[in-house]
């Protein structure tokens, strides 16, 4: 059985982080809520070594 929905954190996401209306909050798909909150960005990437050390000779600082 999966999980119940996290309400709360949700509820409080939209409404408090994202400042949404309780009308736009509840017109908005779960999927919408999570895009608006980042969570559909891709995830970054991390350099390799010979990326960290192109980074380190272009920002010497």
């Amino acid at each position: 059985m999966p999980p119940p929905f996290p309400w709360g954190p949700v509820i409080h996401a939209g409404l408090c982080l994202l400042r949404l209306s309780a009308k736009d909050f509840w017109l908005m798909t779960p999927r919408e809520i999570q895009a608006a909150l980042g969570g559909l960005r891709p995830a970054g990437t991390v350099p390799d070594r010979f990326g960290m050390e192109a980074l380190m000779a272009a920002f010497p600082d």
